[in-house]
């Protein structure tokens, strides 16, 4: 049995964090995809699909995404049922994520494409941090000019 999905999207809203009554980080958002046609009017439509995230992933997501920004979740579907205070069924259909990429850094999803703090990577749960960077550097600022190395900083 395979129960894969991966989708890429940009937040409709910012993640809402929660703890369960054990402690346990538990965040929530919506994901709006757009669909490979367009409608009549050649307009292209979405589908909002709700996202669940757990412990230090869910903490991250909370700390870096933001409503409009661009991200790639992976995950398994979930549907599960369960009933209301008024004592209807409700279903529910949600991607639990086990990977989150954030594809664009704040400064780019505000300006429209300049480069500025890249967010860790996140997969499987945790982080990926791009190696101790500060989040305002340019890692390219310095391009073309000489660097300084000495002998004791070479792993050969």
């Amino acid at each position: 049995m395979l129960n894969r999905i991966i989708l890429i999207g940009r937040l409709t809203r910012d993640p809402e964090l929660r703890y369960t009554a054990n402690g346990v980080a538990r965040t929530t958002f919506t994901l709006a995809v757009d669909r490979p046609y367009t409608n009549q009017q050649g307009q292209r439509e979405a589908d909002f699909i709700n996202i669940v995230t757990w412990r230090q992933l869910a903490e991250l997501c909370a700390n870096y995404l933001r409503k409009g920004r661009l991200a790639a979740v992976e995950g398994r579907l979930e549907i599960r049922t369960f009933e209301n205070n008024e004592g209807q069924r409700i279903r529910v259909t949600e991607v639990v994520a086990d990977n989150v990429r954030f594809l664009e850094s704040r400064s780019q999803s505000a300006s429209g494409g300049s480069f500025g703090e890249t967010p860790p990577s996140t997969g499987f749960g945790g982080p990926q941090p791009f190696g101790g960077m500060d989040d305002d550097a340019d890692p390219f600022a310095n391009e073309g000019t000489p660097i300084d190395i000495s002998e004791d900083d070479l792993p050969f």
